[in-house]
């Protein structure tokens, strides 16, 4: 991991390559690095740190060329320095290569290698691989991109790569299995990226990789070719959906308060064409010729990783209640590797943002394996699961930049209750119910307006509280998966300690913690748990607790007992949450910017997870 750029044609790559590193800076990363096709050699300037440090580097040195890549690494094998900083080299220092993802049997490679007078330099996994490459060209010789076809059977693992060699100066090379690449097509130029980003400025014309393809790029053109058979393959040209100024921040200091922002607007994009308020129904064509299996299945899965994983969990709640289907809500990095019931009688339902998630993408292919049908909700079209999927939904969130999902999430929540709407119609809610919870989603964007008008308000409670390491965050029944969410944007980027409990589970270990030190906020709408939550305030309370409560009504008795209140308006019980997390998001928001953190690339983060 985690953001790959390649340039051919007949261009300044160089420029090209910086552009494009600097567009795929919200993914995070910890070092940057670019090679280019010189005329008297492979040319090639790395560094640890941010783009900007490494394009310091390239305006003092003499490098240009018209055929380049250039990466930015999120480090897992070996530490974030200018040694492991890709693109990586072989000991003759002719090949070339970047890659996204883990060679999980580089041990024994790189053994085997070092046995027949390999050197290496670095430590990473992706280093072995370009050495086995090399290995394999000067021995075997056979053209590079057979050297590079041959390499890749005998690795275990994922990867996105592109490579390039001095020996055959006019080719470009590059692969998928498990991390994402797009191929661009210019006049006369060629681009390849792991997401649109880097394209965009220069063509929206992408093919969009497969698993298990190599592209080779020649002054001939391109072709697309399986690893497996060397079978060639001839894929649609699609055009990209964004544009530019969706990818920029604009007036907005940061990305992710442009995108929390943007959710007046995406979440009511994400349900336009889809609610009939009349009938209380929600029509989703994305799935409609497989809506009786669903109907019919005997168990249905959600799985996703993080965010999305709490956005699942929202689902459980809504398609239980209105649709009668038991839901079971698995992290998709557990479910992949134990063995759950899932046969033709099983739906999974698997929500990723990026559409990419190495996780969900192997419990989507484990549970096809096994009969189930697999339905996706994610972002990005052309993505990875929006292809492996059988049938599915996309939220019209459109590009999210920052590493800390906001807009997706919301967006997310609104499929789920659409999915819950239109199960809960067909299987026996009357209209009347159908119709009152259609229409509070459809009146839902003057509310997310209402919170982001508060954001002053918000600001200042993140003021009082901002010297606070640790954080409470608590709710009842849709309202704990909401506890977590908002922990975890906290965590992400303030780096704020966090945690989310249901409420009544406080008093099995977090009230341990309770002082006045640790603000406690609660979740605490004007809905049958409301009484339920004042109790939970009451015991905080006589532990000397500060609480800051969320709540779209205020009451004396929660008035007197809360420090702080942030206020949603709300005209449906099932809304608030929703609502609610808009006003987390931007606590999380100020919090960090109060504490002079990287709001939109926070440490340690990245913003598609290609590996486990």
């Amino acid at each position: 991991m985690c953001g790959i750029v390649g340039y051919y044609g007949n261009k300044d790559a160089v420029p090209i390559l910086l552009d494009g590193l600097k567009r795929l800076e919200y993914r995070g990363y910890d070092s940057a690095g670019i090679s280019v096709m010189g005329s008297t050699g492979i040319e090639s300037v790395k560094k640890a740190g941010k783009v900007k440090e490494l394009d310091r580097l390239v305006d003092d040195s003499v490098i240009n060329g018209s055929i380049g890549m250039g990466h930015t690494r999120w480090a897992t094998h070996g530490e974030p320095n200018d040694k492991n900083a890709h693109p990586h080299f072989d000991d003759t220092g002719k090949i070339s290569l970047i890659h996204n993802g883990i060679i999980e049997n580089y041990s024994s490679i790189k053994s085997y290698l070092e046995k027949k007078g390999r050197t290496f330099k670095s430590d990473t996994d992706t280093e072995t691989l370009v050495q086995l490459i090399s290995d394999i060209y000067y021995e075997d010789g056979l053209s590079f991109e057979q050297a590079v076809t041959v390499a890749l059977s005998r690795v275990v693992g994922t990867y996105g790569i592109v490579a390039f060699c001095f020996d055959e100066p006019d080719k470009l090379v590059a692969a998928r299995h498990g991390s994402p690449l797009v191929l661009g097509i210019g006049k006369n130029e060629y681009f390849i990226a792991s997401d649109a980003s880097p394209i965009v400025d220069h063509t929206r014309n992408v093919v969009y990789l497969d698993e298990g393809e190599m592209v080779t790029i020649t002054q001939d053109g391109h072709e697309i070719r399986t690893i497996k058979d060397d079978t060639i393959i001839n894929k649609a040209i699609t055009e990209i959906d964004f544009t530019i100024e969706e990818i920029e921040k604009g007036e907005y200091p940061h990305h992710m308060l442009k995108e929390i922002h943007e959710q007046v607007h995406t979440i009511t994009d994400t349900m336009r064409g889809r609610i009939d308020p009349d009938d209380g129904m929600a029509h989703l064509g994305g799935i409609q010729e497989h809506m009786d299996r669903i109907q019919k299945a005997h168990r249905i899965y959600i799985t996703a990783c993080g965010t999305s994983w709490h956005a699942g969990l929202m689902g459980k709640y809504l398609l239980e209640e209105y649709a009668g289907i038991p839901v079971h809500v698995e992290y998709a990095s557990e479910f992949r590797y134990r063995d759950p019931i899932v046969d033709s009688r099983t739906v999974i339902i698997a929500i990723s943002q990026s559409g990419e998630t190495a996780d969900t993408f192997a419990a989507i292919k484990k549970a096809k394996a096994n009969g189930a049908l697999t339905v996706g909700i994610c972002n990005v079209v052309g993505s990875s699961i929006a292809r492996e999927t059988d049938c599915g939904i996309y939220t019209h969130a459109g590009p999210e930049i920052g590493v800390a999902s906001t807009k997706a999430f919301t967006a997310q929540v609104t499929v789920l209750f659409l999915l819950s709407l239109c199960f809960g119609r067909k299987n026996g809610i009357s209209a009347i119910i159908g119709q009152k919870f259609a229409n509070a989603l459809l009146n839902i964007g003057d509310q997310v307006q209402d919170v982001l008008n508060s954001s002053e308000d918000i600001l200042e409670v993140a003021k009082l509280t901002v010297e606070a390491d640790n954080y409470l965050y608590l709710g009842r029944g849709m309202n704990f998966p909401v506890a977590l969410e908002g922990a975890l944007k906290l965590k992400e980027i303030s780096y704020i300690h966090a945690e989310g409990y249901p409420a009544a589970e406080m008093k099995h270990g977090p009230i341990e913690a309770n002082d006045k030190k640790m603000p406690v906020v609660f979740l605490a709408p004007h809905d049958k748990t409301y009484e339920k939550i004042l109790s939970n305030i009451q015991e905080v309370k006589a532990r000397k607790g500060v609480v800051i409560t969320v709540t779209d009504k205020r009451t004396k008795d929660l008035a007197a007992l809360s420090d702080y209140m942030i206020d949603v308006p709300s005209s449906h019980p099932k809304v608030f949450p929703i609502l609610a997390s808009i006003a987390l998001q931007l606590l999380a928001y100020h919090l960090a910017v109060l504490r002079d953190c990287d709001v939109d690339q926070p440490r340690n983060l990245a913003k598609s997870v290609t590996v486990e």
